[in-house]
């Protein structure tokens, strides 16, 4: 079993009226919420934690988990409201207004948290900015990770921060307990302020690093080898998503190939680990060839 820890949002992403009005659209979302999304439809077992509410937007992340597969047991329901982001365009670029404050999201805390069981946990995304849930998702990764797998994607948004030494102290914890870090070239330049994937493997000790590097494919960075896996050529939509589908991706194939465990990944060779590697960036190219986070179904491969 996987479990994805972290948040489940709604994108209200503009469009129009069939009179012309402009209005908002609710879509749900999330970092974590697309792995999670995209790992159930792989067919991988998998389980969700976070703090959803039961208003209708809440009914819409619930409904949108149960559709794909995914086990959302584990989280913590409550009416506190959920957390919006409204997206607006700019020449195509977007920008986000967060509405988080007192959310059923935010408001988790360590007394919230589930006995678990799970093979691995994956972390990431904005819910490691903003206590009081960044402070429950560090206390978890910190108790499972000497037994568990455990996996995190920063996936930072710089505009989100508000508390940057804070939030820098906690990814440096967080890294150092991780098994499996995925960063993309742009992370590892705000965490380190370089590019140099080894040095960041060497400094936490995590045995992978995945440096995503977008069209440039990915980089394997282990304790004795570096190695390069090629992205998979697309007709580019959007790249929504595109780096949680990658994630769910290399945890669906690291599941099928029975490495989820820290003795199995630990001893994982090149062969193995670019297979999963393969496999995610195969589906990370169909997600960025239609609109928004819709990671493909094991049907689709």
């Amino acid at each position: 079993m996987i479990l994805c820890c972290g948040e489940a949002l709604i994108d209200m992403l503009p469009r129009q009226t069939t009179a012309g009005e402009a209005c908002f659209a609710p879509h749900a979302g999330g970092a974590v919420f697309n792995t999670a999304v995209a790992l159930g439809r792989l067919g991988a077992p998998v389980q969700f934690f976070s703090g959803l509410s039961s208003d209708i937007f809440g009914t819409i992340l619930q409904d949108g988990l149960r559709a794909s597969g995914v086990d959302a047991s584990p989280a913590a329901i409550s009416d506190r409201p959920t957390t919006l982001a409204f997206v607006t365009l700019t020449n195509g670029h977007a920008s986000y207004a967060f509405y988080d404050e007192n959310t059923a999201g935010r408001m988790l805390s360590p007394a919230d948290l589930p006995e678990t069981s799970a093979d691995a946990l994956f972390f990431g995304g904005i819910s490691l900015v903003v206590d009081p849930c960044a402070a429950a998702y560090e206390a978890l990764m910190l108790r499972e990770a000497p037994r568990a797998v455990t996996m995190i994607d920063p996936n930072i948004r710089p505009g989100f921060i508000k508390d940057e030494t804070s939030y820098r102290a906690r990814l440096t914890r967080m890294l150092a307990v991780a098994d499996i870090i995925k960063i993309s070239d742009e992370d590892l330049a705000w965490i380190t302020g370089n590019d140099d994937a080894v040095a960041l493997r060497t400094q936490t000790g995590a045995t992978v690093v995945l440096l995503t590097r977008g069209a440039d494919g990915v980089t394997i960075v282990t304790e004795g080898a570096t190695f390069d896996v090629p992205a998979v050529k697309a007709d580019v939509v959007d790249t929504v998503g595109a780096g949680d589908t990658f994630s769910a991706g290399f945890l669906a194939d690291l599941h099928a190939q029975g490495l989820l465990t820290k003795a199995a990944i630990a001893a994982a060779d090149s062969d193995a680990l670019t297979r999963a590697a393969e496999f995610g960036a195969k589906v990370a190219a169909i997600t960025v060839s239609r609109a928004g986070a819709n990671p493909p179904w094991a049907s689709e491969l």
